[in-house]
């Protein structure tokens, strides 16, 4: 039987007669209109297939890119080499692990609009939905399962496995030969009963036209319907009909054929002088039984000394097993094919999964290092606020500090400060350092608003203490200098005034071996009921000034 051949895609690396699929890209034949270049691969230069872009920004398909890479050592882009060849940078250089899906530009492909290019096929849609229709086409070229080395259409497959399929055996009872469809048809077993006999067509009776609704119009009744079956559908639900009723239509053809042997023992019977020969073809019995030759059952089935019932059940229990076998080995094949499919697609998941893992490798090192240069800016930024507070200090103490000898410390919040003193929370107060002149000593003053030692909770006490300073080696050592103490009265009536003379053999006026000496002064230098006096004005508004003059002779 001729064949009809579909027209082959030429332009699509890796295809084949038989094999319907795009591995790389998709021809741009498929479009409707003229695809843009940024939906080209940059090997093939078809439509891209699960579009990956590379580090210089060039795009290839999965399957290319991973093809340049197998065979190629140290692969280049392409486009790269076109564009500037004196340029090329480390960016060029092609890796799987090196490039990133790119789905804006797959989403992009997947609404494109592409039609069937097969000869005859009238299909167009979306390019997402192009793959599932090249696995349903009825015009598609595929090779025929049983491995006779025929590409037939899909819509003939079922044509060419009845008449010309060379694979397709069929076992004739008579004989026990297995004979090809072709073969079948025309053969005559030598040494039995039926030898040279021209087939006896049995009388059916004539068709009826039958009269199709709306509703049935696209609908077909099933292969099986002259022994019993009633079933009517669209053709995708009569394959599966076919392919899931075989047991039943097994047992259709027995009945069928239970009720031809009796009417025809009937009319051997009625005349005894003839002897009947009939050879029943059931074409229309079901896909892969083209012909069962019955005659020389039917005759020995009539006469005396027939075979028993019990070996008939035999024969057709042979029949219904050698058929499921077949259908077995025609579902084994079709396994076969998907396994196939999957396991292209779990390598190429494989593939794609070992990408990922090396990106999320060279993602995780890349954070690792961002991570420690974050450690080390944090690092740095204390350290630069701890420079940034002691220069803050250092500029309040430049602001406070006087340079000739005398110093006012002004004291706010003083209520809250003398319940500390009593609490113990803090007992004393330093005051910012000054100096006796520009280059001269560094001193401070130290208040105790509760008193210290024999003042203690009585008197305020204020003394003066010896800083160690940066000019301490050019200065004349013990301390000689004149210490005035004065707490102001802020009404400028009746001032404190205490001074005191160093103690040159005091160990408070030695040059400091540490920031600073021992506190000397007057413990006593108020008494705290005069402090707190509405009738002097010492502390005013909760503040108080206390002033240091130091003589410079």
């Amino acid at each position: 039987m001729a064949e009809n051949t579909s027209r082959a895609l030429q332009d699509v690396p890796g295809s084949s007669p038989g094999e319907n699929e795009f591995p790389f890209g998709y021809p741009t034949s498929i479009c409707e209109d003229v695809p843009g270049q940024k939906y080209l691969c940059s090997n093939c230069n078809n439509i891209l297939k699960k579009a990956l872009q590379t580090l210089c920004g060039h795009r290839y398909c999965s399957a290319c890119l991973a093809w340049i890479v197998r065979n190629n050592k140290n692969a280049i882009c392409q486009k790269c080499k076109e564009e500037d060849p004196d340029t090329l940078s480390e960016e060029s250089l092609l890796a799987e692990e090196r490039a990133f899906g790119d789905a804006a530009i797959n989403k992009e492909i997947s609404e494109l609009k592409v039609h069937c290019v097969t000869l005859g096929c009238s299909w167009s849609g979306i390019m997402k939905d192009f793959e599932e229709h090249q696995s349903l086409c009825d015009y598609a070229l595929i090779p025929c399962h049983t491995g006779c080395g025929h590409v037939v259409m899909r819509r003939k497959l079922a044509e060419h496995l009845e008449n010309g399929c060379a694979n397709n055996v069929t076992l004739c009872q008579q004989c026990q030969r297995c004979l090809p469809g072709t073969e079948h048809q025309e053969h005559s077993c030598e040494g039995s009963l039926c030898k040279e006999q021209k087939p006896v067509q049995t009388e059916t009776a004539p068709k009826e036209k039958q009269s199709l609704s709306p509703s049935s119009a696209n609908k077909d009744g099933c292969r099986f319907s002259e022994v019993g079956c009633s079933f009517w559908g669209s053709k995708e639900k009569l394959k599966e009909h076919e392919k899931s009723a075989v047991g039943a239509h097994m047992l259709l053809l027995l009945q069928h054929m239970r009720q031809l042997r009796g009417t025809l023992c009937c009319a051997a019977r009625a005349a005894p002088g003839a002897t009947p020969l009939a050879e029943l073809n059931l074409s229309g019995a079901g896909k892969g039984i083209s012909s069962l030759d019955t005659s020389g059952e039917l005759q020995l089935d009539c006469l005396p000394g027939s075979a028993a019932p019990e070996e008939e059940e035999a024969v057709l229990q042979q029949l219904l097993r050698e058929k499921v076998v077949s259908e077995l080995e025609n579902k084994l094949l079709v396994f076969e094919n998907i396994v196939a499919v999957l396991n292209k697609e779990v390598e190429s998941s494989s593939m794609e999964i070992l990408a990922f893992r090396r990106q999320s490798e060279l993602d995780q090192n890349i954070i690792r290092g961002l991570e420690l240069k974050v450690a080390e800016l944090q690092r740095c930024l204390a350290q630069k606020d701890v420079g940034l507070s002691r220069l803050h200090k250092s500029l309040l103490c430049s602001e406070q500090a006087s340079h000739d000898g005398t110093f006012l410390w002004k004291i706010t919040e003083v209520g809250r400060k003398l319940q500390d003193s009593v609490t113990g929370r803090t007992v004393g107060l330093y005051s910012p350092a000054f100096y006796t002149a520009k280059y001269g000593y560094k001193v401070c003053l130290r208040v105790y608003l509760n008193g210290d030692g024999t003042g203690k909770g009585t008197h305020m006490s204020l003394f003066f203490v010896v800083m160690k300073g940066d000019y301490d080696a050019l200065l004349p050592w013990p301390f000689r200098h004149k210490v005035t103490f004065m707490l102001l009265d802020q009404n400028n009536r009746e001032h404190v005034i205490d001074a005191f003379r160093p103690d040159l053999t005091s160990a408070s006026f030695q040059r400091p071996l540490h920031d600073m000496n021992v506190a000397s002064g007057c413990p006593m230098f108020l008494p705290l009921a005069k402090l707190q006096s509405s009738r002097y004005a010492y502390v005013k508004e909760d503040t108080l000034f206390l002033k240091c003059i130091i003589e410079s002779n």
